[in-house]
């Protein structure tokens, strides 16, 4: 049974940061492309970062600058590290595990306000 479980999310004021952590298990990691997507209230699902299985990264715009993804094959994580937060960063944040199967994790909420 394959799982995803993040946590890390908050609420933070605006300038701060936060880092996100997606346990994974039920998944040969180490062959599975990682990502990080985000879900606003009204808005679609969209891209925040990924990472290939050679490490390999790629930031939506928005985020880039501010936004690092890393992964952990030993240890079956994920990670976001989110610096420099804005109001506009505001969502749900979805942990996403890729390779023939698209598998997701229930999400954790991250609230940028002041």
């Amino acid at each position: 049974q394959v799982q995803l479980v993040e946590s890390g999310g908050g609420l933070v004021q605006p300038g701060g940061s936060l880092r996100l952590s997606c346990a994974a298990s039920g998944i040969a990691f180490s062959i599975y492309a990682m990502g990080w997507y985000r879900q606003a209230p009204g808005k679609q699902r969209e891209l925040v970062a990924t990472i290939t299985t050679g490490g390999m990264t790629n930031y939506a715009d928005s985020v880039k600058g501010r936004f690092t993804i890393s992964r952990d094959n030993a240890k079956k994580m994920v990670y976001l590290q989110m610096n420099s937060l804005k109001p506009e960063d505001t969502a749900v944040y979805y942990c996403n595990a890729r390779r023939k199967n698209d598998y997701w994790g229930q999400g954790t909420q991250v609230t940028v306000s002041s």
